[in-house]
This record gives C-alpha cells, sequence and structure tokens, in this order.
C-alpha cells in the first residue's frame, strides 16, 4: 500500500543542493532502526548498509532538489539569484518560493524591451515585505530556496514538488524496510548534490567499491503532449534504462534487471533518455569501472513545482529493488 504520509514528508522537507542537512535527518529516522551500519560521508552521503558476505551491491537515490540561491539584495529590498540544478527562466514566473528559515517570496520579471528574452538575469524575487532592514537582515546572498507547492494525490497519481528525487528516496526506503534474506552485502545510498551534476555519488562509489550499482531516479515521460518522444509512460511500470548522457547502461545489467521483472511478475518498461543523466554516471566510472544499471520512475513535468507520477508504477520499481537486492 502507498505510504502517503512519508510522500508528502520526503517531497515537503527542504533540500536543495549542497543543503540536504533537514532531508537526511528525516531519512535516518525513517531506516534507523532496519539498518546494520548507518553513517554519513564528508561531503553529506548518507550511506545505510545491510550487511553480508557475497557481493556487494550499490542503490542510489539522491536527497537534494533543485531550487535557487540569492546572488544580490538590491536597495529596495528585492533579491536577485541563479538557479542550482536545471531549471528554464521561462518556467518561473509567478512562482512561490521558501527558504530554510520559513520566509516566502514570488518570481516576478521585470519589464523586457523590444524582442528581449525571459532570462534569470530578468527575474528578482519580491518577498513581501517593505522594511528594507528586514530584508537585509533576514535575506542575505548565498540563502536558498526552494518551490512552495502543496502535496496532491489522486487516485492513481502524487502530483508534489521535488519528486526527482524523494519518490526514489521512498523507493529505497520501503525496500530497505522489506529487505531480502540475502547474503549479498547491500548499500542503500541517499545522495547529496545530483541536480548539479552527480557530485555525492562519485565520492561514495569510490569509497563503497560495489560489485554491481543501480540508480533509482525520475525519468521523463513521452505520453503527454509536449516535445518529448519516448516510449516510456506512466502506469507502464518500473522503467529499465537503456542509455541517457551519463551513461550506456551495462547489458548484463539490462539483463539482469529485465529477468527480475518476468520472474517476479513485475511490470516494466524499457527507458531511452536523450537528455540528462542519474548517479549511476559517475558510479560507473568509478576506480576500475563498475557495472551499473538505473531504474527509473516515470514522471511528467519534471524539474517542476509540479511533478506528477503513478503509484502503481513506484509500487513494481520497489519490488525490482528488492529483488536486485537479493539477486
Amino acid at each position: 500500500m502507498f505510504n502517503s504520509e512519508l510522500m508528502k514528508k520526503l517531497s515537503d522537507c527542504f533540500g536543495p543542493s549542497g543543503r540536504e542537512k533537514y532531508i537526511r535527518e528525516l531519512i535516518i529516522d525513517e531506516i534507523k532502526d532496519y539498518v546494520d551500519e548507518i553513517s554519513t560521508d564528508p561531503l553529506g552521503n548518507l550511506i545505510a548498509r545491510k550487511k553480508g558476505s557475497g557481493k556487494k551491491i550499490m542503490f542510489s537515490a539522491h536527497m537534494d532538489q533543485i531550487g535557487l540561491i540569492v546572488t544580490h539584495v538590491d536597495e529596495k529590498g528585492f533579491l536577485r539569484f541563479t538557479n542550482v540544478g536545471g531549471l528554464k527562466a521561462k518556467n518561473l514566473l509567478g512562482l512561490h518560493m521558501v527558504f530554510a528559515n520559513g520566509l516566502e517570496g514570488v518570481i516576478c520579471q521585470e519589464e523586457l524591451k523590444d524582442k528581449e528574452k525571459l532570462t534569470m538575469g530578468k527575474l528578482f524575487l519580491d518577498v513581501g515585505v517593505t522594511d528594507k532592514e528586514f530584508v537585509k537582515q533576514n535575506f542575505r546572498v548565498g540563502d536558498m530556496c526552494v518551490f512552495k507547492s502543496q502535496y496532491y494525490e489522486t487516485e492513481d497519481c502524487v502530483i508534489c514538488k521535488a519528486a526527482d528525487d524523494r519518490v526514489g528516496c521512498y523507493i529505497l526506503i520501503e525496500a530497505l524496510k522489506n529487505h531480502p534474506n540475502t547474503d549479498n552485502d547491500v548499500y542503500y545510498v541517499f545522495s547529496v548534490q545530483e541536480e548539479v551534476g552527480c557530485r555525492g555519488a562519485k565520492t561514495a562509489g569510490y569509497s563503497i567499491n560495489p560489485d554491481l550499482a543501480i540508480a533509482v531516479d525520475v525519468t521523463a515521460t513521452g505520453d503527454t503532449p509536449d516535445e518529448i518522444i519516448m516510449e516510456v509512460k506512466l502506469d507502464g511500470g518500473a522503467a529499465i534504462k537503456i542509455k541517457d548522457n551519463s551513461l550506456i547502461v551495462h547489458p548484463e545489467v539490462k539483463d539482469m534487471l529485465t529477468y527480475l521483472s518476468e520472474k517476479n511478475n513485475i511490470k516494466y518498461q524499457y527507458e531511452i533518455l536523450e537528455f540528462g543523466g542519474t548517479d549511476a554516471g559517475p558510479i560507473h566510472l568509478s576506480r576500475e569501472g563498475v557495472p551499473s544499471g538505473v531504474i527509473s520512475i516515470p514522471t511528467r513535468n519534471l524539474h517542476t513545482s509540479g511533478e506528477i507520477f503513478s503509484k502503481k508504477d513506484v509500487e513494481e520499481c520497489i519490488k525490482l529493488v528488492r529483488a536486485a537486492a537479493g539477486h
């Protein structure tokens, strides 16, 4: 059964790239009673281990979310900013943002001249305060903010911010709570700074040095009237990646995930993403190389304040993670 309470907590928790403290603490509280070892490395990755004497398997889902960082506080009390992670200026206008301290603002734009394009430099945050001293005291260069939007569920789907990749974290948590009986030495990694270059996965992969690595992350879909043309769709099941811009999945890993899906009656589909990447990108290049793959969650409206995924697909992904952990 889908755990709505957990997913909502994960989605709502503040944690842009490089500022993952709160989401890390939330996940620790959820998993501490189900692991043999739990640690945080120097970069901030949360590494949970289920000890075994067999092959070393690493799963990785990133904790961080996209956001904005303040670059300048002007004399009128407005905030200039740039993006932390993949965001486009045209998708930001009018959005509600929230800071770690709970203060909020809305994204506004300067007047554009003839044929002038909307860029990040033409946007600013209005924090709804006319007291300029209050603004200077409470907002500083380097402060980060994230989307503020309401978590919502239908019978079939979830609409929320930060599904990328809090739904991946959700899948690892639920799989960990029902870890299979296996001799494998399994590491469940909740990584940092994926949205700015998969940095946490690089250090975690190096330190763990696994025999097999599988990232768990969202992917785009081709089932909406936008410009993306691909096979992946909501309710199509767990998406087994074949390729993205960071990785050509090892054929033996792709075949293994396919075999496990068919053996365990797990609904699946194949994914080729023509852009982007996941934690598997840097992990598969670690040391002498690591056979790596990705279990992807089909998600609409990626990198927006209203990402949409199917509960049924999530359940299939949990089954596949558990099957891979025990294989």
